[in-house]
């Protein structure tokens, strides 16, 4: 009987999980246009960053490598508190770039 129970629990979790991972991955990308991301300069390129603007942008920095990005390294892109529901890009920038520990 016990086993049953795991079996279902496992199941649920199963569930879960999928749910909630296809969920993030429908999540739209943060448009540069966004009020939000206009207020903290963000761009999809760090590349493209306005170094005038934002002096303490550097080279190297970029989301994939923030201590706020929320998915891998090497992921394309990935959930940012700053930016509720939606993703920005792994190579972006922004003015909140606090370089991951």
């Amino acid at each position: 009987m016990s086993n049953r129970r795991e079996f279902i629990a496992q199941i649920s979790f199963a569930s879960t999980a999928m749910m909630a991972g296809s969920v993030m991955a429908a999540a739209p990308m943060v448009a540069e246009t966004d009020p939000a991301a206009k207020g903290l300069g963000y761009v999809a390129d760090a590349a493209k960053a306005d170094k005038v603007k934002f002096p303490k942008f550097a080279a190297g920095q970029a989301c994939s490598n923030c201590a706020l990005f929320q998915g891998k390294p090497a992921d394309a892109a990935g959930g940012c508190p700053l930016f509720a529901g939606k993703q920005v890009a792994g190579k972006g920038w922004c003015s909140a770039y606090a370089k991951k520990a």
